[in-house]
């Protein structure tokens, strides 16, 4: 009888077109699935993404009982864990899916040659992404740096997306089960104190409910291009935070779509953009992979002479959305309560950190890392640096994104501030439930005076800018 595999998951939480679970069954005997918190997983993403985390491990959990199967929890070092997992059960193969940050590589790395070294096969492949961060490369054979190059090449290269995998129907479960940690005790939402409660009314949590929300989104999916920006309204797929934790793999959202406008006697332009934000998120990865010191450093090393301002009070205020500019107050409560933020209120609201505040985006990515149950390495740190200007193919500095007159041209109806800053609002009031107690804040309190007038920040910033420059 084959020997058991050991299918090491890590954010994969999903049976279909999950190609580390695939090529665990291949061998045909026995699959052992594991989760191991070690210090890499434990330390990435803040306190929404670590209760997040606990939400998917649990859902997932529950989905292999239904099949019979069991997830395996375990807490330390990973390479010690798996040797002891390895002992335990006789295994001889160990597979997981790639991760691309600089700490999941070196950790990989160093687990993959021990294995071997024991005689131990230990193999990865690639669960995460539609292509490899290195297969994609310029006609000189190095990584792009700007998108839309690197996005004509992956349409170029679509053939190379294969089609999704089904999710199987065998789940190979050992005839006996090694011990497992209680989820319960690693205690993963305590950092989130009250807020939890809150931000899980607004999750959307394990693989059926994320292949159901991309189904809810194929019909609205053709006005994309215009509806991904709208505030007043849901336009877009809300399926990041289960690309995040693996929960539906951007494959099956690509060929989803892709049949979509294969059905179409003319495609509507929604269905193209939205493969290209897919496309952006690759590019993330692509970059991140390549330059892995892109959430620490400024990609542009001129950007090294601006005159950032460290955290701040200012910046304090923004975290809590006082800053006194109703959009940008609005979406600093939508984050804290719901652990998202509309992609447009993102770029807004770095904006105004980094340009009319003149704070280091490196402040907002911290923010933003701790609050998302979205939190995705890649994608926060590059979007940091491209609003601020100093990151690849970033949107140039002078470019300062007016929040009055973004809130007129995407909420026109006013919905969107209403929600937030309306106190008899259920969303306003979630806020408030969610918020420390220590920020001494209610929905009673008056709306703060704006912290700057936006063309004093405007100017001030374009200043720095030029001098910079000069």
């Amino acid at each position: 009888m084959a020997k058991p595999t050991i299918l090491w998951i890590r954010k994969e939480f999903r049976l279909a077109d999950n190609p580390a679970l695939t090529e665990a069954l291949a061998h045909g005997g026995p699959v052992i699935v594991v989760f191991i918190l070690d210090s890499v997983t434990h330390g990435t993403g803040g306190a929404a993404a670590q209760w997040r985390l606990g939400q998917a491990i649990a859902a997932f959990a529950q989905v292999l009982e239904n099949k019979g199967q069991r997830l395996i929890l375990r807490r330390g070092e990973s390479l010690t864990t798996l040797r002891t997992l390895i002992a335990e059960t006789g295994a001889k193969r160990v597979v997981w899916g790639r991760h691309y940050d600089k700490a999941s590589r070196e950790r990989d790395t160093r687990i993959k040659t021990a294995l071997r070294e024991d005689g131990i096969e230990a193999k990865s492949v690639c669960t995460h992404l539609l292509f490899e961060p290195w297969s994609i490369q310029t006609k000189t054979g190095g990584p792009y740096r700007v998108y839309s190059p690197f996005k004509r090449a992956c349409f170029e290269r679509e053939d190379r997306i294969g089609e999704p995998l089904p999710a199987p129907t065998n789940l190979a479960a050992p005839d006996d089960w090694p011990n497992s940690e209680s989820l319960n005790d690693w205690a993963l939402g305590t950092a989130m104190n009250r807020g939890g409660a809150i931000v899980g009314q607004y999750a959307n949590i394990g693989e059926g409910a994320a292949l159901e929300r991309l189904e809810g989104f194929v019909p609205i999916a053709s006005d994309y291009n215009e509806g991904r920006d709208a505030l007043g309204y849901t336009g877009t797929s809300r399926l990041s935070e289960n690309y995040a934790w693996g929960e539906i793999s951007a494959r099956t959202a690509w060929h989803r779509i892709r049949a979509s406008i294969m059905r179409s006697a003319k495609p509507d332009k929604g269905f193209v953009v939205y493969l290209q934000e897919l496309l952006w998120r690759e590019f993330a990865y692509h970059l991140l992979f390549h330059y892995p010191d892109l959430a620490t450093d400024n990609w542009r090393e001129e950007w090294n002479a601006f005159p950032w301002r460290a955290d701040n009070d200012d910046a304090e205020r923004w975290r809590r959305g006082e800053t006194g500019i109703p959009g940008v107050d609005a979406a600093m409560r939508e984050l804290y309560a719901t652990g998202y933020m509309h992609n447009r209120m993102r770029m807004l609201t770095a904006s105004f950190l980094t340009k009319h505040l003149m704070t280091d985006w490196r402040v907002g990515e911290a923010w933003f890392r701790e609050c998302l149950t979205d939190y995705d390495p890649a994608s926060n740190a590059m979007g940091w640096q491209w609003v601020a200007g100093s990151g690849p193919d970033a949107t140039p500095f002078f470019r300062i994104f007016n929040p009055e007159t973004q809130i007129g041209k995407f909420d026109k109806q006013g919905r969107y501030i209403s929600r937030w800053l309306d106190a008899d609002s259920v969303d306003a009031q979630n806020f408030f439930a969610a918020i420390p107690r220590s920020w001494g804040m209610t929905a009673a309190d008056t709306r703060p005076e704006p912290l700057i007038s936006l063309k004093q920040g405007r100017e001030r910033a374009l200043a720095a800018y030029k001098d910079m420059r000069d």
